[in-house]
């Protein structure tokens, strides 16, 4: 994940590098059906909602994301646009919620009392997703940085999650459990100016099935994002 993260980061460097060579250029010639962010790279601070009692998050989760976007703008001025693309995401996420198996092979999830017992504790997902926006900006065939507010929905299959434990138990880890929801998806939004802007992400449907219970309760946690979403042509 940290080995990600780095190369998110240089492709974000590297976008914003042709963006800033595309603007110099810009006066060379203007494209009057120009089109806008039609690739974009992110990172997030995941956040677990409606978490059963008495489970907590601990440790930073990040979840890193990419993609293209085919913009297709709906008015003359074409600063109004719908975006529909593909993206990859990978997320994690720490927490105290222990997912292991008893002797029979079944999966059990069992709430971690003390933090000092484990020194990891999470779960990982990866997903090819699907973002369909709603985008309005101020941007012009001429200009490069501009103010967007795109609003959508994403839905995603997980294609790939992990479960891992570090502590007093020993190691554990499994991959590709079956109750995990391996469709998501959710509303998205971003705002910003230029480069930098503002993403939040609200999972509309929970992580795990309905068959996973704890303390008697069926366990509802959604995914919950927000960070900060960079795009570029």
């Amino acid at each position: 994940m940290k080995h990600l993260f780095v190369i998110i980061f240089f492709l974000i460097g590297y976008l914003n590098c042709l963006a800033q060579e595309q603007e110099r250029d810009v006066n060379k010639s203007v494209d009057s059906l120009y089109k806008e962010d039609q690739f974009y790279a992110g990172v997030t601070y995941n956040l677990l909602g409606k978490m059963p009692e008495n489970v907590s998050q601990s440790g930073f989760s990040l979840g890193f994301h990419l993609g293209f976007i085919k913009d297709m703008p709906i008015n003359k001025k074409r600063n109004v646009a719908i975006g529909l693309g593909v993206g990859y995401s990978a997320n994690s996420y720490n927490q105290d919620l222990l997912i292991d198996k008893d002797n029979m092979g079944n999966t059990t999830y069992t709430v971690l009392e003390s933090s000092s017992t484990f020194t990891k504790n999470k779960f990982s997902s990866h997903l090819i997703e699907v973002p369909l926006e709603f985008r309005w900006r101020t941007s012009t065939a001429s200009d490069y940085n501009f103010w967007r507010i795109y609003t959508g929905f994403k839905i995603g299959y997980m294609f790939t999650h992990t479960t891992k434990y570090r502590g007093d138990l020993g190691r554990i880890g499994y991959s590709n459990i079956k109750d995990f929801n391996n469709l998501q998806y959710g509303l998205t939004f971003s705002a910003g100016y230029s480069t930098w802007n503002v993403y939040v992400y609200y999972a509309l449907n929970p992580i795990f099935t309905d068959d996973v219970i704890v303390n008697g309760k069926r366990v509802d946690m959604n995914a919950v994002k927000i960070g900060l979403m960079f795009y570029i042509l």
